[in-house]
């Protein structure tokens, strides 16, 4: 009798190292989602200290609205930072640099993104602590007004054009790596340069007005890779290099 002797398959041996980085894609497209979803919800939430530039001499009805914007900002900053982190291990396997650079990058965005959401609280406690006192009005509106300029740059600076770079590095690594499906980097690559030209713009005076439209493209980037992401992970680079070596040489296959 001869017995056989069963070997794992190669799906079977493949099982956990597959899970594991099944959830890391997951994870990589809900933290992008929630950049998303909290930057917006955060910019609506800005708008009654962002557009009355008296705002820090009245009498603060907004204030709620504002602090749950910075907190909102400060989960948005930990989003972005956790996005590098979590596609680090990733893309470092296909480009260490690259990978690198992204971590730097996108840590540089939050930390500015972080200053901004500092400066329009500061707001807050001034409009709190010194609207309606004997404080000089004509200064206190002055300061007021140039914590929400820093809050402008900010934007300018970390969302536009830091945001702008990293995306580009990304959709670079990625259009290498091969393990997103090709549209969604070759999106990253037109709209990270688009970004970053549309924010210079914004620096030299044009009005946001005028090329605000530039910067939706950033979004349809990032949902479309974090959609890919969730719904099908990684594309395994070793498998669409096999298939492509039988089709190119079936006698070797054969063989």
């Amino acid at each position: 009798m001869t017995t056989t002797t069963a070997r794992p398959t190669t799906a079977t041996g493949q099982a956990s190292p597959m899970s594991s980085e099944r959830k890391l894609a997951i994870a990589i497209g809900v933290l992008f989602l929630i950049s998303d979803v909290t930057s917006v919800a955060a910019a609506v939430l800005y708008q009654p200290v962002l557009n009355h530039p008296g705002y820090v001499l009245g009498h603060g009805a907004a204030n709620p609205r504002i602090l749950l914007g910075g907190l909102l900002e400060v989960i948005l900053a930990a989003a972005v930072v956790g996005t590098a982190v979590t596609l680090y291990p990733v893309v470092r396997r296909h480009n260490r640099a690259l990978a690198m650079g992204y971590v730097g990058l996108r840590t540089l965005e939050s930390g500015i993104i972080v200053t901004g959401i500092a400066s329009l609280l500061a707001v807050v406690t001034l409009q709190h602590d010194f609207a309606g006192t004997a404080a000089n009005s004509a200064g206190l509106a002055t300061v007021g007004t140039a914590l929400v300029a820093v809050h402008n740059w900010t934007f300018i600076l970390g969302p536009g054009l830091v945001c702008g770079i990293n995306t580009f590095v990304m959709a670079y690594a990625l259009y290498r790596s091969k393990l997103v499906a090709r549209f969604i980097p070759a999106l990253g690559l037109i709209v990270g340069p688009l970004v970053f030209v549309a924010n210079v713009a914004f620096m030299f005076g044009v009005p946001r007005d005028d090329l605000g439209v530039l910067v939706i493209p950033i979004f349809a980037w990032e949902i479309c890779l974090a959609t890919f992401l969730i719904l099908k992970g990684f594309r395994s680079p070793a498998t669409t290099t096999n298939a492509s070596t039988e089709a190119q040489y079936p006698q070797l296959t054969a063989a």
